[in-house]
This record gives C-alpha cells, sequence and structure tokens, in this order.
C-alpha cells in the first residue's frame, strides 16, 4: 500500500488494542497535520537516502542544518522538495526549536540524519494525538539497521512499569528519543522547546522533565516505526556533555535527596576516564547557574521517577571501570563496534525515563561531529 493511500486510509479494527476503534476513520489527509523536521550536521555523505524515504512519506519537510561545513548544504539545494533553515552557528538540539516555529501542522515528525520512517504506523500516532489533547509525545518502536533489530530503548519502554492513569492508551514514559518522535507543536512551544544550554547528550531528558511537569503525557506506541542507522564517529565527542547533562537535570527538576541520590550514581557509575573528567569538570562550572534555575518537580511525580531510578541503581557498574564501551578491542585487535548491542541495552534503560544517564548512549549519531 503507498503512503498516498495510507494517507487517507478508513481503518475499522484495532488489531494492537492501543488505538481505540473508530479514531482512525479519517478523510483528513496526515499530510495537513504532520510536519517533518530533520536536523543535520556535516553528514552530505548519508543525507541522500535519508531524504529519499522522507519524500517517500508526502509530507511537508524542513530540514534544519546546524551549520555544517561539509558539502550538506549543496545536497540539500539540489532538493527542491525541501525548506531549509541554515542556523550561523551549531546549537545542538536546540536547532529543532527553529523547524517547530516554521512548522504549521499541530504535530512535529522529528527526524535525525541517521534513521527515517516506515509512513504505516503514522496515522495511528496521529489519531491517538487527536483523541487525547494532553497528550504531547509519541515515541515510535525503533528498529536497528538493515537487520531490523528492536533497539533495547523499545523494549524498555515497552516494558513500563508505570501505571496508565490518564485513559491514553501507549506504554506510559517519562522521556523519549528525540529523534523518534511524533510531538504535539502546541505543547513544544509551551515549554519553549530545547535548551540551547544542554547543546547535546541526553537533551530529551530536560524537555520531557518541562513537558511532564506542566502536565503533559508521554507515549510509545510500537504501531509506529523508526528504522535507525547508528553512527558511533561522534559519540567520544558527546559523553562528558552527557553527563553534566544528566547531573544538570537532576538537580534542576529532581528533589533534593533524588538528585544526590542520582549524583552518587552517576559518578559512581561512569567509567573513569578523561570524558568522566572533562563531565564533572563542566557540571561544577554550570552550578551558579543551575542553581538559579532550579525548580524541584512535585513529590507525586519525582516518586514516580523513583520507580524508574531503582532499575538504574540495579544494572550499576564497577565503581573503577575504566572500559570505554565504544572502542573496546576484541581479539582480532580490530575496534569493537558495540553500538548496535551492548551499548544500547545499557542506554535503552536510562533514555526513555527520564532518569536518563545519558553519557551512556553512545549509539545515535546526534547530528555533530561524522
Amino acid at each position: 500500500m503507498s503512503f498516498e493511500q495510507i494517507n487517507r486510509v478508513q481503518i475499522n479494527r484495532n488489531p494492537h488494542g492501543l488505538v481505540p476503534d473508530g479514531i482512525l476513520d479519517r478523510n483528513r489527509p496526515v499530510s495537513d497535520q504532520v510536519t517533518v523536521v530533520l536536523l543535520t550536521f556535516n553528514c552530505a555523505h548519508r543525507l541522500v537516502p535519508v531524504l529519499d524515504h522522507l519524500r517517500d512519506l508526502g509530507l511537508p519537510t524542513i530540514v534544519v542544518d546546524n551549520a555544517s561545513v561539509d558539502h550538506t548544504a549543496d545536497v540539500l539545494r539540489e532538493r527542491g522538495d525541501l525548506e531549509v533553515i541554515a542556523l550561523p552557528v551549531n546549537i545542538g538540539a536546540a536547532g529543532r526549536n527553529h523547524g517547530v516555529q516554521r512548522a504549521e501542522t499541530p504535530y512535529v515528525l522529528f527526524c535525525d540524519d541517521d534513521g527515517w520512517w516506515q509512513p504505516e504506523g503514522l496515522p495511528a500516532a496521529v489519531a491517538l494525538l487527536d483523541a487525547h489533547p494532553r497528550l504531547a509525545v509519541v515515541n515510535a518502536r525503533i528498529l536497528v539497521g538493515e537487520q531490523g533489530r528492536l533497539d533495547a530503548i523499545s523494549v524498555e519502554m515497552a516494558d513500563s512499569p508505570l501505571p496508565e492513569r490518564a485513559g491514553i492508551p501507549g506504554a506510559v514514559l517519562m522521556s523519549f528519543m528525540g529523534g523518534a518522535i511524533l510531538i504535539r507543536r502546541a505543547a513544544y512551544l509551551e515549554v519553549s522547546g530545547y535548551d540551547p544550554a544542554f547543546f547535546m547528550g541526553g537533551e530529551e531528558e530536560t524537555l520531557a522533565h518541562k513537558l511532564v511537569r506542566t502536565g503533559w503525557h508521554l507515549r510509545y506506541l510500537p504501531e509506529v516505526v523508526m528504522r535507525h542507522y547508528p553512527s558511533v564517529a561522534n559519540a567520544p565527542h558527546l559523553r562528558a556533555h552527557g553527563m553534566r547533562n544528566t547531573l544538570w537535570n537532576a538537580w534542576l527538576h529532581r528533589g533534593a535527596f533524588s538528585a544526590v541520590r542520582w549524583t552518587v550514581f552517576t559518578l559512581v557509575d561512569t567509567p573513569k576516564n578523561g570524558d568522566w573528567l572533562r563531565g564533572a569538570a563542566m557540571a561544577v562550572k554550570g552550578i551558579r547557574w543551575v542553581a538559579r534555575q532550579r525548580r524541584p518537580m512535585s513529590r507525586q511525580l519525582d516518586a514516580t521517577l523513583t520507580v524508574l531510578d531503582r532499575r538504574r541503581f540495579a544494572d550499576r557498574r564497577s565503581l573503577f571501570n575504566r572500559i570505554d564501551p565504544v572502542r573496546s578491542r576484541g581479539r582480532d585487535g580490530q575496534v569493537v563496534n558495540r553500538a548496535a548491542d551492548q551499548l544500547t541495552q545499557v542506554a535503552g534503560r536510562r533514555s526513555w525515563n527520564s532518569t536518563f544517564n545519558p553519557h551512556h548512549r553512545d549509539t545515535p549519531d546526534r547530528n555533530q561531529v561524522d
């Protein structure tokens, strides 16, 4: 079935039990409700297939170029079906803010330059957002590589221990994967989107906190599928940012006891290497800013996150672990790329639940260094 057919399809059955019967009966095309916002940086060498897949969606597409210095601008210039926002400097995830502001549809589909979306599940995601006005985010099921291996993050999301109290179908989340979501534009703008101070590396965590603190809900919907082709080219450049960001986020949003506990866990669990030192130094450098911005969440919300914290603490690594999870060497002396298995297994347990220890998530290419 082509996307043009899917775009106007009327579905009268509910095989998965996630979207109530009748919600998908629609005549309004998805292309009137969804805009793709693609964030890219220095990825001209692999951008063409991503753009081809996005074109097949038949949706308006805005590309935010984070001040690329390769041939990305040339690749984008050759495509006449894109709206391009060329930023003068690389501002990390906050580049998405410009795309969302430019979009004119109620929902925005985020995409990074290392993956693309399958069209079949998008009508279900749109229908769920239409049916539940306080639903802000629908996170897709993520399939990795040509083999379509289910990402460990998706396994963790589907197994969320959090109870459903709002009457919204799908697994309850407290955070999400930035390049694998359909988000309500009004909710995103209400909380001012991504904070430029976090740049990259677990930047979703603080945005998710802002959303749930203002009464928005996040859900995982496996009918929606995002294909991910991760690169670890830039992972070493962002681990320190990830450590800093998760410490900042704890002290910006969590209660004092929870923030202390998460700080101890992060400092113990993170491999003791140069990234640990840089991350700790970066976190300390921002202490005054964090203190001025600190607004602890409610005890009820903090208690919800504590349920997820317990899973993280059970996976804590040894205190003196120094292993680089991206470039550990195998018996043949070659660099072993574990982005597709070990790292996602560790990272998945941290990313979606807003107790994310983002310096572990080295699998996605975060559109910054490649």
